[in-house]
């Protein structure tokens, strides 16, 4: 049982790629998708596992991080006390002939959002049409229209996207000038399409690099040995929960567990020398050394209710 919870987002600095695991198409390594909507995801057991490798290598603290996450070994001495759901999709970004690109969204991400983001999202989910969009603003349309790619949609600025924009830009991103410029590009050009029409562009506008491997002795590349690996573009936002409940462990000290408050707080936040997730980078998925997978954490503010 989870007694506290924390919306959290996941933005996307670089190309990130986690593997889906098998392939049925052209691409070899293909990224996590949801079987219901396509969607790209990040797995919950896929965040857990990269922020525990990220803590053991910095926090150098193994006995907390197994009060925490669990036990590395003999795993039926106690649970964790931290589990994170899955990252599903907020926002994708899309090619734009106005301002480089739009922060593209839809309906079902926004209502899904709107669940697990409780009281704190008193926006209203917007109905798009097949064919349209409805924008924060209305500096991204061209004689009435936005164009998005090869693609000609009818768009309206609408004050419910607006109202959307407003709040993801307060609470998505982290506070600083660092963030200043990702936090108006989100507040200026969110664009809503339908679930049909985003739904074709996370599943063909993603990115699809050609990989090689080199022959150590001719310093060519090797025969056979290319593949197409997908990666979630840069700028791409995902959000999810993080759960905690109170520490469980046996033996000495059990007088003294982490209730869920404090789980939470040690996980999150900087304290001393142990850097929390909070507004830090996190490298998950594959092709670390390529420079893939990094994203910056982010906890919403205020309460979920």
């Amino acid at each position: 049982m989870f007694e506290a919870q924390q919306l959290v987002f996941y933005s996307c600095v670089s190309p990130v790629h986690m593997g889906a695991g098998q392939a049925i198409g052209v691409i070899d390594n293909p990224i996590q998708r949801e079987v219901h909507t396509g969607h790209p995801l990040i797995a919950g057991s896929g965040l857990k596992g990269a922020v525990r490798h990220h803590f053991t290598r910095t926090w150098k603290d193994s006995e907390l991080i197994s009060r925490l996450f669990g036990p590395e070994r003999n795993a039926s001495d106690h649970a964790g006390a931290i589990a994170f759901t899955d990252a599903t999709l907020v926002t994708f970004p899309v090619r734009s002939l106005r301002n480089a690109f739009v922060h593209a969204t839809c309906p079902s991400a926004l209502a899904r959002l709107k669940r697990i983001a409780g009281s704190t999202a008193t926006w209203v989910v917007p109905t798009v049409t097949e064919g349209s969009a409805q924008l924060a603003s209305a500096a991204m349309l061209t004689d009435k229209r936005l164009l998005l790619e090869v693609f000609d949609f009818a768009g309206t600025a609408d004050i419910k996207v607006t109202a959307i924009a407003d709040w993801l830009a307060a609470n998505a991103l982290p506070p600083g000038d660092e963030h200043e410029f990702f936090r108006d590009k989100l507040k200026n050009d969110l664009v809503v399409l339908s679930d049909t029409d985003f739904g074709h562009f996370v599943r063909n506008a993603t990115v699809v690099e050609a990989h090689v491997r080199i022959d150590d002795e001719t310093g060519t590349a090797a025969d056979r040995a290319l593949f197409y690996t997908e990666n979630l573009p840069p700028e791409s936002l995902l959000a999810g929960l993080l759960l905690a409940s109170v520490e469980r462990r046996k033996g000495p000290g059990k007088d003294n567990l982490y209730d869920a408050e404090r789980v939470l707080a040690s996980v999150l936040h900087d304290q001393g020398e142990r850097r929390g997730l909070q507004n830090h980078l996190l490298q998950v998925g594959g092709d670390a050394t390529s420079g893939r997978g990094l994203i910056v954490v982010h906890a919403a503010a205020g309460d979920r209710a």
